[in-house]
This record gives structure tokens, sequence and C-alpha cells, in this order.
């Protein structure tokens, strides 16, 4: 019974409609008062009055810290604006309420700001896309914890001919998500577990050797949020389905350390040794545990928003280990709040350090590039990202890179684009890795 309650879709009209109906019918009754209740037009007129004070405080809020502080790096959209205005609405009505007095009034207003904060919960919520049900909002890691031996595959997988491949007797119809932990040995980074997704042909007795994605979460964020929440799983289970099982095994490690923390993935004294996790410490993981292929032609990485951002400065630094990569939103160069303190916090203060960290500048040190795929997406209403992918885009291809573009219609800076570019762009990475060719999208 709590199992299906928790899988209750929060994002479709049989959940939204009601909640929005009765914050509506709520608010209005609180906002006229009863028709007995004395002096009502007066006690009305102050509670809108409230309410109004209250949304305008909830726009110069957003603007404050969206607009100019730009703590969350994204540029909210209208939708999500309006919701927050009329959560500052709710509260505000409730404190103008509280202060006239009568207990009854007090009452439906603490109904009303509860139901107005719930409806602006749940339409911020449809707006980035990102939780689908009740259960991904409370469980942020929802898979089976597993430890993989070194000596469950060694080193590598069976040398095969991928376009050769069938799918042996009982090979399992889907691939399996799993939670491990990676520790942080060389970098001594205090990684939350990673997500590992197998597909099909490497969960039999003797997998070939398969490509590797390593994929990167937003921040913030958790490393299950491109399987809960970008149904990365969902698309390439759906690919495996059309080719004998295969697939690439996909890690994703945790870069962050927790959900709210940016290490802009570089190393650094004061915010952790990010980059030496994910490419030492995670790399030599991958290697030791799981069957996979070697050479950057059989290995990718992706991310999103501060993953992609992630995944541009790994991919261009390093084209001995990654020859494809896939982007969706990222920035120009790695950041946190703004250029100044992530100069601070993760490059002594040094400005040469930091724009050398920029992927653009990591292009243009390390060109030409040869056999490198770099696909890039962005939200068709994300002004900003549109702008710096367009960037790091002319200067992948000044730099010798193969590139795609992937724009998701009518989404910004979401999980609704991360969903699109990922079914529209993973088919080019996949074939970029090896795998067979698979026409459209996923």
């Amino acid at each position: 019974m709590l199992h299906e309650l928790l899988r209750i879709p929060i994002t479709g009209p049989r959940l939204l409609v009601p909640v929005y109906v009765l914050a509506a019918v709520l608010a209005l009754w609180v906002l006229v008062g009863p028709t007995r209740e004395r002096h009502r037009g007066r006690r009305a007129a102050l509670r809108v009055g409230g309410a109004v004070v209250g949304a305008a405080i909830g726009l110069v809020t957003v603007w404050w810290t969206g607009d100019v502080q730009d703590d969350f790096g994204v540029a909210f959209t209208p939708v999500t604006r309006m919701w927050v205005a009329f959560a500052f609405a709710g509260v505000a009505l409730l404190v103008v309420v509280a202060v006239q007095g009568r207990w009854l009034a007090r009452v439906l207003a603490v109904g009303a700001a509860a139901a107005l904060l719930l409806s602006a919960g749940l339409g911020v919520n449809v707006d980035f896309g990102f939780y689908k049900n009740v259960e991904q909002a409370v469980a942020t890691d929802p898979y089976r914890s597993v430890t993989i031996p070194v000596s469950t595959h060694g080193t590598a997988g069976q040398p095969v001919d991928l376009a050769d491949w069938h799918a042996p007797a009982g090979m399992p119809r889907a691939g399996e998500t799993v939670s491990v932990k990676i520790p942080g040995t060389v970098s001594h980074f205090r990684a939350r577990k990673a997500v590992v997704w197998l597909p099909p042909a490497a969960r039999v007795a003797h997998p070939p050797a398969l490509p590797v994605l390593i994929a990167l979460s937003g921040q913030p964020g958790q490393p299950a949020d491109m399987f809960q929440t970008g149904d990365l799983g969902s698309f390439l289970d759906r690919y495996a389905a059309a080719h004998h099982g295969l697939g690439p095994i996909v890690v994703s490690p945790d870069q962050l350390a927790a959900p709210n923390r940016n290490p802009m993935c570089v190393d650094s004294r004061r915010l952790g040794r990010s980059a030496t996790y994910v490419m030492t410490d995670t790399v030599q993981w991958i290697e030791h545990h799981l069957p996979v292929e070697s050479g950057p032609n059989a290995w990718g990485v992706l991310g999103f928003s501060q993953g992609a951002t992630c995944a541009m400065q790994f991919s261009t630094a390093h084209p001995d280990v990654f020859g494809s990569a896939l982007a969706i939103s990222s920035e120009l160069a790695p950041i946190t709040g703004n250029a100044q303190l992530s100069t601070q916090l993760a490059f002594g203060g040094s400005s040469a350090a930091y724009r050398a960290a920029a992927p653009v500048a990591i292009m243009a040190a390390h060109a030409p590039y040869h056999d490198h795929l770099t696909v890039f997406g962005y939200g068709q209403d994300d002004a900003p990202y549109r702008a710096s992918t367009e960037t790091l885009r002319a200067a992948a291809e000044r730099a010798g890179q193969q590139t795609q573009l992937i724009v998701s219609p009518g989404s910004a800076h979401d999980w609704n684009t991360v969903r699109y570019v990922l079914a529209n762009g993973l088919p080019a990475v996949l074939a970029h890795l090896g795998l067979p060719q698979q026409e459209g999208a996923l």
C-alpha cells in the first residue's frame, strides 16, 4: 500500500488539479472572509494588500538570489517566478490573518498557506521536470547497494567484435541499476555512493568488453539523478532491447560530495580533489571492476549543468581517456557563485589559473583533436546556456572536434531538457563508442 502511494505521479493533472483548486478556494475564502464577519471589507482589503506585498517580496527574492547573486546557477522561468510569488503571498496572508484574530480565520489561513506552498512546490517541480513521484522526492538513492569485487570480471571483458555479438541463452532482458561505493583511494575525496548501470550483455557469465559512459549530475544533485529523473537507464534499456542486449556500462560517480556543494571538478585545498576522484579513483575502479574496453574510442562522459561543465573539462583535458562527450547546458568555465569567488576558492586567487581551466582554453591548448565527438544540448528557452553552448561548440570545431547540437523545444534549464537531449543525443555518442547504429531517437 505504501509503495503504491509513493509511486503516485505528482506531475499530472489527476493530482495537480485538485491541489490547485483547493488552494484557490481556501485562499479566496480567507481573502473575502465569511459573509457575517464584521468589517469584512476592511479585513479583506488588508488581507489582499498583505498577499500582494508578500508576492512582491517573493519576486524580489527570486530576482536577488537568482538574477543578481546567481545562487542557483540558473535563470528562473516566468512560471517558477509566478509560483514563488504565490508561495510568499500565502505566507503573508497567514501573517495578516494571525494578527487580525478570529480562530476560524486563522485555521483557514493555515490551510490556505499550506495549500499554496504545496501548489507552488508542485508547480516549480513541473517546470523543472525533476520529481515524477513521491518516491523520487524522498529516496535520493533507491538502488540496491552491491559490492563488485575485482575478481568478478577481471580487468576486462572478453574481446568481441560487437557487430558480431549475439545474446546468449539466459541473458537478462533488461539492464540493472545498482549503487556502489567507489573509494577515494588517491584523492581522499569524501564521495557518496556511485550509481552503475549494467546492460544485459554485462550481466552474463562471460560478458564482452563494453564501452563506458561516465555520467555526472547537476548541482545541487546526487549520482542517482541521471537515472531517477533523467531516465538514462530507461533510454539505454530501449537501446539494449533493440541491439541484442548491448549498451555502454554507465558509471555515475559523485563529483560533489554533498547535494549543495560545488567543488567545480578541480583539485583544490579548500574544496577537495574532485578532479582526481573522477579521473583517477573512478577511472581505475572501472578498469579493475567492470568488463570494459580500453582506449578513448570506447570511453565517453556526459553531464547536465555543473556536470556538463565537468564533462567538458574532463573530455577536453583528457582526450587520451575520453573520445566522446555529451554536454547538456554547460557553463563556459567551472564556477560557483561568480568568477571572483570561484578563483578564490579553487585557484588560490590566481586569475590566470582560473582562465586556463575553462574548456575553451583547454581546447585551444590541446588542439587538434582526433576522432573526438562532442554532442551539445540546451533548452530552447534557456538563453544564457544557449550562448555558452554556442561559444563552446565553436571552440570545439576550431579545435578539430566533431560536434552535434540538440535543442530541446519549449524547455529551459531543467530536466525536461535533459530527457530530450539524452533521447536524441545518445544515439550519436553510442555509435561513436563503437556500438551498433541506432536509427532515430531512443
